[in-house]
């Protein structure tokens, strides 16, 4: 659990360093920075308690490839354990990819009936959505990172469809409300 607990939080904290300050230029208000941490701390901690499983940790679809009629899976470098909802999420809430909600919930609903778990769709469902909110604070820091500190433009097209992920799942759990507050005075696409 520690290890997962350190790797999440150096996760957000890399989010807050590249994308909000270094790329969207925050200098953030005595106190405010100490706040988010604080909320980003509820998610780090709860996910970290789940049960880990194997994890690619970069299962989206750049990474799934077709050769011939076999699908190949590349870049595994970084597996590890994590929560069980990380791959999916990453397949899923793909930032270069658009899936519509219902598509998402579909696919879902697939995921647990093939592992004979359908009672289970609202509980994953909702820990699917805490992942997912993560692992797109984490890709929007990794898009800043190669932008400010690689010179390396590409990511920014992902940028506003990461940002809707990250607005809907927000938006979605009253339970986000301070979160949503934090980050909506410096990203006004979260408002």
């Amino acid at each position: 659990m520690f290890a997962l607990l350190f790797q999440f939080f150096m996760n957000l904290d890399f989010f807050i360093k590249h994308f909000l300050e270094a790329y969207r230029g925050v200098a953030f208000a005595p106190g405010d920075r100490e706040a988010l941490r604080e909320e980003c701390a509820t998610i780090v901690t709860e996910l970290a308690s789940e049960p880990p499983v194997l994890c690619h940790r970069d299962y989206h679809s750049r990474n799934l490839m077709l050769r011939g009629d076999q699908l190949c899976i590349i870049d595994f470098q970084d597996a590890r354990l994590g929560p069980d909802t990380y791959d999916l999420v990453s397949l899923l809430r793909d930032s270069y990819v658009d899936l519509p909600w219902a598509v998402v919930d579909d696919l879902i609903a697939y995921f647990l009936a093939l592992q004979g778990r359908s009672g289970e769709h609202e509980e994953f469902r909702r820990r699917f959505d805490l992942m997912a909110l993560q692992r797109n604070l984490k890709a929007l820091g990794t898009f800043g990172y190669q932008t400010t500190a690689r010179g390396n433009p590409v990511y920014i097209q992902y940028i506003p469809r990461t940002l809707n992920y990250v607005r809907e799942n927000l938006k979605r759990y009253p339970r986000f409300a301070r979160l949503a507050d934090l980050l909506s005075a410096h990203i006004s696409e979260l408002r």
